[in-house]
């Protein structure tokens, strides 16, 4: 039996206290957005340090101005390791409505699922309390067998990342120094099914606008002023459509600067996914995709930025009907950003492009909803390729890597903060009903996940 072997059979073996583990941290009702659980989030948070502590970490929970994190250190086998920051968040969200749930969220067991396979049920099992212990208990495999880790670790724990993590970009600039390595990794993300195994290499970006245009001082009679007063709904719903051309592609000058075509290959694989899976606009009652022309699926989801209309209002919206001119009509627009677009750019051109198509008499105001950078590891990255092979070695089909259509705060701030590239790897599935009543994590999904990760720090170890 080789090293690895002996460390994929101890953390077989150690399942039962692997899952008691578990069990016990989901116990605890750790809900970050109702501060009647601030004591069960700190509990969770000294939960977590004692367990990093006896397994030979120097673990700590450090407070914020919100709910504290666990940062834990531990040195590698040798000063030539990789130096690796692990990030998870032991917070989850509420379970309302309770009554939707088959068994008491907060009292963890295996159970039989729809399909017949085993799965762990409970609040937090899949987000992200299962998923973060895989990682650990990966850890404590390799110290039963060699008594040393393969990397040197910095482990960050948040518990309020349901809630917007609002301490945590605070906390990381002020640690930054402390919390700074060669990479980071995260486990809060999913497979693309259940026998084939995903690297999420991308994270698109976002940019929040609200515009708010004003015609009269006043809203008019449209008998009295109608085809003579500027609309501000008109002007609004022309300047709006007007971010699209019959392509589909986004007008904005200077838009596309920073985005790079995905690889031929990585295009290729997408567009197998897509074939073998089709109906993902049928299930929503739709067929046709209406984003760029000549793109797959998955390629507009993932590789592509976007221009969205996320709300709009304007004059008369209630019972019955008012004929009215508004004095004002307001717009919510979103931006997913890809590559290396530049948010503030992006924002700026955005404003220039509504004053230009706005009538003199007219005005605008703007209001900023966040600006985030997309996230993107290289496809040709060393430790995309060793994560690639470990995962291929424990799951039956190859590893695919996938990009990410939503945002992911804290890959970008170790991005920006501390200069760190993402490995963003989970075991998580579609069904697992992360946000929802009877929330699960396959049995198959905690053991594999764990041996998973043994895989992958074995790879890396001599990647620097």
């Amino acid at each position: 039996m080789t090293d690895i072997d002996a460390v994929l059979a101890r953390a077989d073996l150690n399942l039962p206290t692997s899952l008691a583990t578990l069990f016990d941290l989901v116990r605890i009702k750790s809900i970050s957005t109702d501060a009647a659980y601030r004591p069960d989030c700190r509990k969770a948070a000294e939960f977590l340090a004692n367990y990093l502590n006896q397994m030979g970490f120097d673990a700590s929970v450090r407070d914020t101005a919100g709910n504290p994190v666990v940062v834990a250190h531990h040195d590698g086998g040798s000063p030539a390791c990789p130096h690796v920051l692990f990030y998870g968040h032991y917070d989850v969200q509420p379970v309302d409505p309770l009554d939707l749930w088959t068994n008491d969220p907060f009292d963890p067991a295996i159970r039989d699922g729809d399909n017949g396979e085993k799965i762990i049920s409970g609040r937090g099992t899949a987000d992200d309390k299962g998923q973060l212990l895989t990682f650990v208990e990966a850890i404590r495999a390799f110290k039963d067998v060699r008594g040393a880790l393969p990397v040197r670790l910095t482990i960050l724990f948040e518990g309020e990342e349901e809630s917007g993590s609002p301490s945590l970009k605070p906390f990381i600039e002020a640690n930054a120094q402390e919390l700074k390595a060669d990479f980071a990794m995260v486990c809060d993300t999913a497979m693309w099914d259940r026998e084939t195994p995903a690297i999420c290499a991308s994270l698109r970006g976002l940019v929040g606008e609200e515009i708010t245009v004003t015609a009269a001082d006043r809203d008019l009679h449209s008998g009295g002023y109608g085809g003579v007063a500027a609309n501000p709904i008109h002007v609004l719903a022309a300047i709006l459509a007007g971010l699209h051309d019959d392509t589909g592609a986004v007008t904005l000058p200077g838009f596309y600067d920073g985005v790079d075509e995905a690889p031929d290959e990585i295009k290729a694989v997408w567009r197998g996914l897509e074939q073998a899976s089709p109906g993902f606009l049928s299930e929503i009652g739709l067929s046709i995709p209406s984003g760029e022309k000549g793109r797959s699926i998955l390629e507009l989801l993932w590789a592509r930025p976007t221009a969205e209309v996320n709300g709009i209002a304007g004059g008369y919206a209630g019972d019955g009907f008012k004929t009215v001119i508004a004095s004002k009509a307001t717009a919510k627009v979103s931006f997913r950003l890809v590559g290396h677009q530049d948010p503030h750019k992006i924002r700026d051109a955005f404003r220039a492009y509504v004053r230009s198509r706005l009538p003199a008499d007219c005005r605008v105001e703007f209001a900023s909803h966040g600006a985030s950078s997309a996230i993107q590891l290289p496809y040709d990255s060393a430790l995309l390729d060793q994560a690639k092979r470990a995962l291929s070695k424990e799951w039956p089909k190859p590893t695919i890597v996938i990009g990410g259509g939503g945002s992911i705060p804290v890959v970008g701030d170790f991005s920006s903060t501390l200069g760190m590239d993402t490995l963003l790897v989970g075991f998580g599935l579609s069904d697992d009903r992360g946000h929802s009543p009877n929330e699960k994590y396959n049995l198959r999904s905690f053991q594999k996940g764990i041996r998973s990760w043994v895989r992958i720090l074995d790879e890396v170890q001599s990647s620097i």
